[in-house]
């Protein structure tokens, strides 16, 4: 399982870098022509700036599908505020920091936790958990059922986000 984590996030990776995402959300001609969908470099860039001229003042987050395949999603996450500390209980959280600074604080113990769907557990800080900074071309997989949280050390954070089914 790790090796193939390893290998997946290497080949998304490589994929971003080159201006290339796989998946498909909104069905443009380019994404409608095969299963697995494709953003370019310039779709991503586009859509990073339509998200940030569509939030308000006060938003802290947003979150839109750029790429999917079915139920699997790759998604511009822009974060403006930190949220709250979470977890995924059945799904491991993959993703790319495309712009800006931040810093993720995972592992440890969520204190106060207070379940908000299915597969969305919220806390009000994680306890004992391990700091990184955060900077453009970072690459994070979070395994299911880590506490994990997202702070922002700049204007913003922009994340390409997917979320994938937890080890059994």
């Amino acid at each position: 399982m790790a090796k193939t984590c390893t290998i997946c996030a290497t080949s998304l990776l490589l994929a971003v870098s080159s201006g290339v995402a796989t998946a498909s959300a909104q069905a443009s001609p380019a994404q409608a022509a095969g299963p697995t969908g494709f953003a370019s470099g310039a779709d991503v860039q586009a859509q990073i700036r339509e998200m940030l001229a569509e939030m308000k003042p006060d938003q802290g987050f947003m979150w839109r599908p750029l790429v999917r395949d079915g139920a699997t999603v790759a998604a511009i996450e822009i974060w403006k505020k930190p949220g709250r500390p979470a977890v995924h209980p059945a799904e491991a959280e993959y993703a790319i920091v495309l712009e800006g600074a931040g810093t993720l604080v995972s592992g440890g113990a969520m204190a106060d936790s207070k379940v908000s769907n299915a597969n969305l557990v919220e806390g009000s800080r994680i306890e004992g958990g391990a700091t990184r900074p955060l900077g453009p071309g970072d690459v994070i997989l979070i395994p299911a059922g880590v506490p994990h949280w997202f702070g922002i050390t700049g204007d913003r954070l922009v994340l390409l986000g997917i979320k994938l089914p937890g080890a059994k």
